[in-house]
């Protein structure tokens, strides 16, 4: 897939970077390097079939909030395993997860090792609302369940979900680079027998499907608009955990899962992000 990188510059610090991250993921933004703070710059990458009016709005907010850019194409042939390799860096969560690529040394002594080829998909855990979602899921029990991981990029939730014994997750994203490397993924963590990579958005939940648990893990607008979705695929008693937007979204967010028979049962917060954990009501 072909895209254009913005290289934003002027960006105070890495809370304002998140703001920055949250607006252009909205706009159709779809994956961010690290906020570099001796530069005060970070880069964004939007899929050349999202250009038209998502550049003109990107532009516009980058404008108005005082930011300069440059907009370069990335060529076809990009080595973006050699940039991954370049960037991504092994993290551990709690202590109990290490998420490393495979050209990192293996850690045996953790409880859970997950190996990821990135590529241009969102889910490293290095953002903070993967890792709020990565620390929700390993504090939870999956044991026997069966689970959606709606906006699925490398796959890394599901895989941490059928490690700590979910009988099955369904994965869907709507990029197709996600899809095919959420597949390799798969195979890469031995996993493929028990998570079902799907291409495609919410629509695709009309099948019938009913799950116990539903992660979530996109942004404001679509968690919005899909949350209803959500609460028609999941069992009474089911949870549905959400992140990818602002702190300061929790109110509407929490509105929103109230009105469609959902109890809220925790918030979490990391560097200005936020996950909340809702039962659907029996």
């Amino acid at each position: 897939m072909k895209y254009t990188e913005y290289r934003i510059a002027g960006i105070p610090d890495a809370e304002a970077a998140d703001v920055v991250v949250a607006e252009l993921a909205d706009l159709g933004f779809d994956s961010f390097s690290d906020y570099e703070e001796q530069e005060k710059t970070l880069c964004g990458y939007v899929p050349a079939g999202a250009e038209g009016g998502c550049r003109d709005e990107a532009e516009k907010y980058l404008k108005n909030a005082g930011y300069r850019w440059t907009a370069t194409e990335i060529p076809d042939d990009t080595n973006w395993n050699a940039l991954w390799e370049s960037n991504f860096q092994p993290i551990e969560v709690e202590n109990r997860c290490c998420i490393r690529a495979p050209f990192h040394e293996p850690r045996p002594n953790v409880e859970h090792e997950i190996v990821i080829m990135p590529k241009m998909s969102f889910g490293t855990g290095h953002h903070a609302t993967t890792r709020l979602m990565l620390e929700a899921l390993l504090d939870g029990d999956f044991r026997g369940k069966q689970g959606l991981d709606m906006g699925s990029g490398t796959g890394v939730l599901a895989i941490l979900a059928v490690r700590l014994g979910a009988l099955a997750v369904d994965a869907i994203d709507v990029d197709e680079w996600a899809y095919e490397n959420c597949r390799e993924n798969l195979a890469a963590n031995g996993v493929r027998d028990r998570v079902r990579p799907l291409l495609g958005d919410a629509s695709l939940l009309a099948g019938g499907a009913i799950y116990d648990f539903v992660l979530a893990n996109i942004n404001r607008n679509i968690l919005l608009n899909d949350m209803q979705r959500y609460a028609d695929v999941l069992r009474p008693g089911g949870t549905l955990w959400m992140s990818g937007f602002l702190e300061i979204d929790v109110p509407v967010i929490e509105a929103k899962a109230v009105s469609l028979g959902f109890s809220l049962r925790e918030v979490r917060t990391k560097e200005g992000w936020a996950l909340t954990g809702c039962v659907k009501n029996a």
